[in-house]
C-alpha cells in the first residue's frame, strides 16, 4: 500500500467512526452566539483592549519581527515583558515560550533526569504527553484525575520501588493542571502539595502546575489558582499561557534562575525557533496592563456569576423535565452551589454537557444561533461525549437561558422520536437524529 493510499485510509477510517477533524468554514459562525472560544474574558473583543494595543503600537519603535531565536537577538521588550511577569506573579524568574504547548513540551523534553520519574494526572495536556515521550526520565505514572488517593499510591508505590527516589539521589516529578479544559474540574492543589511534601521530605518531589485555563479567571487580578491559595513558594514551575483569557500569544514558565539557565541551554523548543515577535508582546503587555488596573477582575467576576447561573438554571430544566441522565446531564463535580471553603468546587467558564449524541445536540444549537462544539473521541475518552460549553463575560443571561432552552427541547424532541421509531418498529435501540423545527 502506498502512502497516498495508507493516508487516504486513515482518513477514511475517522470518517467511518465520525471523529475525522477538519477545520470549520470562518464565516459559519459570525450570526452564532459564542460558547465555543476560550476568550473567557471576551478581551479579543474589547474595545479598551484594541485602543491600549494600538496606541502601544504607534509608540513602539519595532513592531515586526523579533530577528530571530531569543538566544541570538534578546529583544529589549522581551527582558522587560519577563521582568514585569517577575514582580506581578511574585516569581524568582520568568521564561517566555512561543506557546503554551512549547513550554510544556521544553520542559518536560529537558528538565527531568535519567532516573528520575514523571507523575502526571490522567487528564494532563497533550503537550506534557509529547514532552514525556522526549524526556530522559523512563519511568512515567499517570494517577486517577484529581484522586489525591490515587497520586499518593503512585508516590509510594514509587518510593518503595525506586531507593534513588527514597534517599533524594534521583527525583519525581508531578504535572497537574489547576482548570481542566475538558471537563471543567479544577484541581485540589493543596493536598497534592501536602501529600507530595509529605512523601518527599528530602525536597525532591517537585510540582509543576499549568495554569492555562486558570490565568485571567482565578486570583488577585487574574494571578491564578496557585496565587489565590497562595502557594508560589511550593510550586516548582508555573505556566501562564497569553492566547486564552488574555486574548494574545505566546506563554511564560515561572521558575528558579537555575532551571531558567537550565532550558535556555537544554530547551529545545525555545532554542530552535523563532522568539515572538515585538507586536505579540505588546498585545501581551496590554493584556497584563488590564489584569493590573482591575478591568480583567471586574470580567472575571462576571463571567463565573454566568457560569453559576447556567449550572443551576440547566440542573433544575433537566430535573423539572424528567430528562434521564444517560442522555443529557451534568458530571458530578459540577456543583450548582459554592463554597469559599473548598477551591476545588469553583464556579467555571468550562460546563461539559453529557450526551451519547453530541454531534445532533450541537446542530440543533447552531440552529437555534449558539455555537457550542461537540467533543468526542478521542479528544475525550470512549463514553464520554459531551457538548462542551465555554462561557464568555461578554455573554448575557438571555444568552444563557436560551442555550438551556434549546438542550431541553432537544432531549424532549430526541425521547419523542425515539419512542415514536420503537412503537412503529416494535423494537428499541434505533437512532434517530433530531433537529429543531425550523
Amino acid at each position: 500500500m502506498s502512502l497516498h493510499e495508507k493516508l487516504n485510509a486513515a482518513l477514511a477510517s475517522r470518517d467511518k467512526r465520525l471523529i475525522r477533524r477538519r477545520l470549520y468554514d470562518p464565516s459559519a459562525d459570525a450570526h452564532l452566539a459564542d460558547f465555543s472560544t476560550n476568550d473567557y474574558l471576551s478581551l479579543a473583543h474589547s474595545p479598551s483592549l484594541r485602543a491600549r494595543f494600538l496606541a502601544k503600537l504607534n509608540a513602539s519603535p519595532y513592531i515586526l519581527g523579533s530577528g530571530g531565536s531569543r538566544l541570538l537577538v534578546n529583544g529589549h521588550a522581551h527582558a522587560a515583558l519577563e521582568a514585569r511577569l517577575v514582580a506581578f506573579f511574585r516569581a524568582p524568574a520568568a521564561l517566555l515560550f512561543n506557546s503554551g504547548f512549547d513550554a510544556n513540551v521544553g520542559l518536560f523534553a529537558s528538565v527531568p533526569q535519567p532516573g528520575d520519574a514523571i507523575v502526571y494526572d490522567e487528564h494532563i495536556h497533550a503537550s506534557v504527553h509529547d514532552g514525556m515521550r522526549a524526556s530522559r526520565a523512563e519511568t512515567r505514572v499517570a494517577f486517577a484525575h484529581n484522586s489525591v488517593e490515587a497520586l499518593r499510591a503512585a508516590l509510594e508505590k514509587l518510593v518503595e520501588e525506586q531507593p534513588g527516589l527514597a534517599n533524594g539521589e534521583h527525583s519525581v516529578f508531578i504535572a497537574v493542571e489547576t482548570l481542566y479544559s475538558m471537563d471543567g474540574t479544577v484541581a485540589p492543589l493543596v493536598q497534592i502539595i501536602e501529600a507530595v511534601e509529605e512523601l518527599f521530605p528530602q525536597g525532591n518531589g517537585y510540582v509543576i502546575v499549568d495554569e492555562a485555563h486558570s490565568t485571567g479567571v482565578y486570583g488577585p487580578q487574574g494571578k491564578g489558582l496557585v496565587a489565590a491559595l497562595g502557594l508560589e513558594d511550593r510550586i516548582f514551575a508555573r505556566l501562564h499561557t497569553f492566547g486564552k483569557a488574555l486574548a494574545a500569544t505566546g506563554a511564560v514558565l515561572l521558575v528558579t534562575p537555575l532551571v531558567r539557565d537550565y532550558l535556555l541551554n537544554y530547551a529545545r523548543s525555545l532554542i530552535y525557533t523563532t522568539s515572538l515577535s515585538n507586536a505579540n508582546i505588546i498585545a501581551a503587555e496590554c493584556s497584563f496592563d488590564l489584569l493590573e488596573d482591575g478591568e480583567a477582575e471586574e470580567l472575571s467576576a462576571k463571567l463565573l456569576g454566568l457560569s453559576a447561573h447556567l449550572t443551576t438554571a440547566l440542573s433544575q430544566e433537566l430535573a423539572k423535565h424528567r430528562i434521564p441522565s444517560s442522555l443529557l446531564s451534568l458530571p458530578a463535580h459540577i456543583a450548582t452551589s459554592y463554597s469559599g471553603s473548598d477551591p476545588t468546587r469553583l464556579p467555571t467558564p468550562i460546563i461539559p454537557v453529557l450526551t451519547p449524541h453530541p454531534r445532533p445536540l450541537s446542530a440543533h444549537l447552531r440552529v437555534r444561533g449558539l455555537n457550542a462544539r461537540p467533543i468526542t473521541w478521542p479528544t475525550v475518552p470512549k463514553g464520554a461525549d459531551r457538548v462542551r460549553v465555554c462561557l464568555h463575560s461578554s455573554n448575557t443571561r438571555e444568552e444563557v437561558d436560551r442555550l438551556v432552552s434549546a438542550m431541553i427541547e432537544w432531549a424532549e424532541s430526541w425521547q419523542a422520536a425515539q419512542e415514536t421509531v420503537e412503537r412503529e418498529n416494535g423494537r428499541t435501540g434505533d437512532t434517530v437524529s433530531v433537529q429543531a423545527k425550523l
